[in-house]
């Protein structure tokens, strides 16, 4: 299974952006997709996930400002940031949990990563 994540980019503390990852891939199904975010010299934290179901789950340094969403259909999941803060420059990486066709064996797959940059 392979994670394609994109939206990364500069943006100005309190701008909005916008990330999508999509996976494809010998899927049969995906219980969890998410985003996770790492700086230097620290370990990668959850940021959002959402359940197939649509249970969301947010960090407390998020919630209010980013939306998680996902297209079961085209194993899509986005995240919505707005009021952007410095500290939320980081890499994020997408993260999709699921069963494998055929085998039905689990897969836990993360994305490449994609920079995000807030100025102040």
């Amino acid at each position: 299974v392979q994670l394609q994540a994109s939206g990364g980019g500069l943006v100005q503390a309190g701008g909005s952006l916008r990330l999508s990852c999509t996976a494809s891939g010998n899927i049969f199904s995906i219980n969890v997709m998410g985003w996770y975010r790492q700086t230097p010299g620290k370990s990668r934290e959850l940021v959002a996930d959402i359940m197939a179901g649509s249970n969301t789950n947010y960090a407390d340094s998020v919630k209010g400002r980013f939306t998680i969403s996902r297209d079961n259909a085209k194993n899509t999941v986005n995240l919505q940031l707005n009021s952007l803060k410095p500290e939320d420059t980081a890499v994020y990486y997408c993260k999709a949990v699921g069963m494998y066709s055929g085998n039905f064996r689990h897969f836990n797959a993360w994305g490449q990563g994609t920079q995000l940059t807030v100025s102040s």
